[in-house]
């Protein structure tokens, strides 16, 4: 039952993929990179005072978090060689990610924000080694798309929970979008 608010999907490319920008992906990679980190500002920190202070998380700090975000999640799963159609900067292509937007004064703890991140802590420690089979799984599927051109359904549902579960844990100690602590699992 997908009832969590953070939800993550990326559809599995059923055909076959470009093998030679698969071979090249890391260099091919670097322009949207810098563009993913220069769009990056301080906002944890903003949101954190909005809602301690005010009880508001204003729209335009949300909106721009979910665009971001969704942004982000194309670049890696462009990376993680999920997709080869290079990230846009404005269309969802195959990655799907979405949080609705938080009533602020009902929905969010006041004082939750300053230990979301320490309340995460167990979740960091899982997902650093989830991080690591993700990295050995892509490797795996490098090349097995470059022998075949197709990316293993075992181990595309493996990257695609071990984002699941990252984007959850960055929904909650984060973005602060929800108070609902993060579920133990890669399934929707």
């Amino acid at each position: 039952m997908n009832d969590y608010p953070v939800t993550f999907s990326v559809d599995y490319p059923d055909r076959d993929l470009n093998r030679l920008s698969t071979f090249f992906r890391l260099i091919a990679a670097i322009p949207i990179w810098i563009i993913a980190a220069t769009l990056r500002g301080p906002l944890f920190p903003g949101v954190l005072l909005m809602l301690l202070f005010r009880r508001k998380y204003p729209r335009w700090w949300f909106d721009f978090n979910l665009e971001y975000q969704r942004f982000l999640n194309r670049v890696v799963a462009y990376v993680s060689l999920m997709d080869d159609r290079y990230p846009s900067t404005d269309e969802e292509q195959s990655v799907h990610l979405d949080f609705p937007y938080p009533d602020a004064e009902r929905e969010l703890n006041r004082w939750l924000p300053l230990v979301k991140w320490f309340l995460a802590i167990p979740h960091y420690v899982v997902l650093a080694f989830l991080f690591i089979g993700a990295v050995f799984a892509v490797l795996f599927a490098w090349f097995a798309i470059l022998f075949t051109g197709r990316y293993p359904q075992g181990l595309f549902g493996f990257v695609e929970g071990v984002l699941r579960w990252s984007n959850r844990v960055t929904g909650y100690a984060f973005l602060l979008v929800t108070d609902r602590y993060p579920p133990f699992r890669l399934a929707p």
